[in-house]
């Protein structure tokens, strides 16, 4: 049997979910050219300690497949070119699935279990940042229902990280 299982990350997952998280960025390489390597660097320094976030992962036939990080509100992130501010909302980091096990809805089912912790914790929105040349994963959160939110993007270097934001139901306002 093939069943795709969600559950929250173990300590024992972390080699797992970097080996995941590495593979599934690691096309980006050749985009981001002398940029891959500092961005690789903060993924492997937000694995390192993922905390505060809830680390939730893929598994299927008891391997990990895929991963993601859910912050809570609050949560206080640096860019390097503006200033700190905690997060108004849940925000979704770091969506990996390992090439060989995409277009399976491994990333989407991924991406609801974070709608639904976000949504337990009253939050009246789920946010997550993009760029452009991440268009399969847009393609992802446009179809579940993430609208863009231009007044949380920001700039990494040259690169304009794109907001976005999905409306939770059950949540007041």
């Amino acid at each position: 049997m093939n069943t795709l299982r969600l559950r929250d990350a173990r300590p024992g997952d972390r080699e797992a979910i970097l080996e995941v998280t590495l593979s599934a960025y690691r096309e980006y390489a050749t985009l981001m050219g002398p940029h891959w390597e500092d961005y690789r660097q903060n993924i492997l320094a937000t694995l390192a300690d993922p905390k505060p976030a809830e680390q939730i992962v893929a598994e299927k036939e008891g391997t990990v497949v895929g991963s993601i990080l859910l912050y809570p509100a609050g949560t206080l992130f640096s860019h390097r070119e503006s200033l700190s501010a905690p997060l108004k909302w849940p925000e979704v980091r770091l969506l990996a699935v390992t090439p060989q096990a995409r277009q399976q809805g491994i990333g989407a089912a991924l991406i609801q279990e974070c709608i639904k912790k976000a949504t337990r914790s009253n939050a009246a929105f789920v946010t997550l940042h993009t760029s452009d040349m991440m268009q399969v994963a847009q393609h992802i959160y446009k179809r579940i229902g993430f609208e863009r939110a231009p007044e949380l993007d920001f700039h990494s270097g040259e690169t304009r990280v794109k907001g976005y934001r999905l409306k939770l139901n059950q949540a007041p306002g």
